[in-house]
């Protein structure tokens, strides 16, 4: 028997395949799960538990940032606009959004 608590989560959490590892991605303001107002900018963390990282990533998402405030002086097909797969398991659920890293360097 499955808990109500356990169906219905108080905090936003995904569990994660990406690229052949398990993480998780959670948020900490129980509202964005009710109000799509806090879909605005809000904050998620990732954590993979992999040695590669060290502390839980605090991730800032826009979803209302332009795709022309972007460099459009880079190659979309160069290196340097390869996204992380958070970024891109995000933007299955909020297109267009922009994640700041708050300076954690990105993984891949």
């Amino acid at each position: 028997q499955v808990r109500p608590g356990l169906r219905t989560p108080r905090l936003p959490v995904w569990l994660c395949s990406l690229t052949g590892r398990h993480g998780v991605l959670f948020g900490t303001d129980s509202l964005l799960l009710s109000d799509w107002r806090k879909e605005r900018v809000f904050h998620l963390y990732f954590y993979n538990g992999q040695q590669e990282q060290t502390k839980t990533a605090h991730l800032t998402i826009d979803t209302h940032s332009h795709h022309w405030e972007e460099d459009q002086s880079e190659d979309p097909s160069s290196p340097g606009k390869r996204r992380p797969s958070v970024e891109m398991a995000i933007r299955t659920k909020w297109a267009g959004a922009t994640v700041s890293w708050n300076g954690t360097d990105p993984f891949f």
